[in-house]
């Protein structure tokens, strides 16, 4: 049986019929100039905005484990995010904030943010992409503590239902310290909110 979590395998030429077929169904009439070469276009859109399939967060993390002396908060903030909700297949889109304190590994700082592309890059709700990222880290080096921030703004609220263009949803994930110290999870919530001089 195929796993839930798996897209569906099709081949390129009954794909692009499946989304020539949408047009239709739209009102559309896929053989007009403008919309000729779309279901091609809208397959390779579709690939790329979903290729967090073809990954693997764990292998992403472990060929970057450092051993350090290290034991101090270590946050990347402010990682763009762009997603697709898998209710409407509309894009939600924001920031992430990322924090682990060490317990004798760190992960290399440019794997944060596309451990976040991994997970962003497939069909999501806000909720389960914060869990995912948080839990990664986790499971990746056992530090003694990750949180994750994730603010975004879902076209799904904004373009339809509720129409409401200023809106954003905040999630986050806390676990071990940041969970269970409230100081530590302040320190962490404070820091990511200041903006210093010279804009970071």
């Amino acid at each position: 049986m195929r796993k839930t979590s798996e897209p569906v395998s099709l081949t390129s030429a009954s794909f692009q019929e499946l989304l020539r077929e949408q047009l239709v169904r739209m009102g559309e009439d896929p053989d007009r100039e403008g919309l000729q070469r779309t279901p091609e276009r809208m397959e390779r859109a579709l690939h790329y905005l979903t290729r967090g399939y073809k990954e693997d967060p764990e292998k992403l993390l472990t060929d970057a484990l450092f051993t350090v002396d290290y034991d101090e908060m270590v946050i990347v903030k402010d990682v763009e995010m762009f997603s697709m909700c898998e209710h409407h297949l509309l894009p939600f889109f924001g920031k992430v904030h990322v924090a682990y304190i060490p317990k004798g590994k760190v992960i290399g700082l440019s794997k944060i943010p596309r451990l976040i592309d991994v997970f962003a890059r497939r069909l999501q709700v806000q909720e389960r992409l914060t869990t995912q990222i948080a839990e990664a880290i986790q499971h990746a080096i056992q530090p003694l503590g990750v949180g994750v921030v994730v603010e975004a703004r879902h076209l799904c609220m904004m373009m339809r239902g509720v129409e409401k263009q200023h809106s954003a949803a905040v999630t986050s994930s806390m676990l071990g310290c940041f969970r269970d110290e409230q100081q530590t999870r302040d320190e962490f919530l404070s820091l990511i909110r200041q903006k210093s001089s010279n804009g970071f």
